[in-house]
Order: structure tokens, then sequence, then C-alpha cells
């Protein structure tokens, strides 16, 4: 049995993709009692059954101090939530900056639900939501999420962005086909790759690209 422990402000879930980072996230969101869609206890709406059943493998050990909110924001399907809460009525939208989620653009509408959904001593389990945001917004995601972490909240991220998972002294499980490690920000992959191109791009794109005539080539003959 592997056991997991979340820092009580941040915890980044990082990897390649398909290492099942958002898995683990959907299964943390059902053992909570949230939709696997997204959204809080109260949204129980489901337009495809496609959640795997690794919750049901997992239990959680709760601190004395239980959540008095939480919510769990999937990027995939954030339409269908903006969806449920039109339906809802517009006595929820208050909760969302007081404007329906589906005339606003998606990254403005990401924002919304940043800076209007949550509040202090909550718990929220965010799957990608550098998805919509630009990286000046992304770096005024760090100051509302830090905003929150000070008046209690806790967060569970799934990112593949360097500017979100570099917030100071939070825990970062990298995801592999092996295992599950704790990994400095430094070390990980995203952060070496993003400074490696930073730095140098015309190096990292003439290595990328340096074999692409031939390539083309080769494509074109085997069309043939």
């Amino acid at each position: 049995m592997q056991r997991l422990a979340f820092h009580p402000k941040v915890t980044f879930l990082v990897g390649e993709n398909g290492t099942g980072k958002s898995t683990l996230l959907e299964a943390l969101a059902l053992c909570c009692g949230l939709n696997p869609e997204g959204g809080s206890r109260n949204f129980n709406f489901a337009t495809r059954a496609s959640h795997s059943e690794l919750d049901s493998c997992l239990r959680l050990a709760r601190s004395i101090n239980l959540a008095k909110d939480s919510f769990f924001l999937r990027a995939e399907s954030f339409y269908n939530v903006a969806t449920e809460i039109e339906r809802l009525g517009s006595d929820l939208l208050g909760e969302y900056g007081g404007r329906t989620l589906h005339e606003q653009s998606h990254g403005e509408s990401f924002f919304s639900l940043f800076r209007h959904r949550f509040r202090g001593n909550g718990l929220y389990l965010l799957d990608e939501p550098e998805a919509a945001l630009s990286p000046k917004r992304q770096l005024e995601f760090l100051t509302v999420l830090h905003d929150y972490c000070r008046q209690g909240a806790q967060f569970v991220i799934a990112t593949h962005s360097p500017i979100i998972m570099s917030y100071p002294d939070a825990w970062i499980y990298e995801l592999s086909s092996e295992a599950i490690q704790q990994m400095p920000y430094l070390e990980t992959e995203h952060y070496l790759i993003s400074r490696g191109f930073l730095v140098n791009p015309q190096r990292t794109l003439k290595d990328l690209l340096s074999d692409d005539a031939s390539a083309s080539q080769d494509a074109e003959q085997g069309l043939e």
C-alpha cells in the first residue's frame, strides 16, 4: 500500500501525458463526493460516464479541520459545468462574478471561477487550470492562489505549466509509469525543458527540425 501525503496548502501533480495525473485527481474528487465532470457537491449532472474506478482503491485520511467548501475544476468539461450553473438559476451566478460564464472568453470564465467561487478553508482540486490562461494570467493566478492559501484553503493541482508549479513551498509529485516521486521544482522536466528552450530557442529548434527535410522526403517516397 502506498501512502501519498498532501501539502496543507498546495500540492502539484506533474508528469508526461498519460501518466495518470487527471485520473488520480478525478479519483480524489469522487472520494470527496464531487462530480467527476467538475463542480461542487451540489453538481450531479453527467454527460458521459467515463471516469475510472480508481476511487474505489483509495482511502482518504482527513485532518481534524474539515474543509467547509470544495470544488473540482476539470478543464476539458468546464463547458458542461458552465451550462449546469446556468440551469441551476441566476441566483448561483453571484458566486461566479454575477455574469454567465458562457458570455465570457474561456480564459475570463476560468478566472471568474478562481476569483469569485473559491474561499478560505476550502479544498480545491484543479485539473490543468492553465489550459485557458495566458502566461500573464497564470502569474495573476499565483496571486489569487496565494491569497486563498493565506485564508486556509488547500489545493491539489494537476498541471503542465512551469509558471503555476513554481508556487513557493508547494509539494510536487511527478508521476511516471514506474512510480510517483516527490520532485524539487528546479529538477522537474517541465522546468528544465522550458528553461532550455527559452535560453536558446534557435538551438532547440535547430535540433528538433534538422531532419525535417529528409523526413518529408521519406514520407513522399512512402506514398508512391
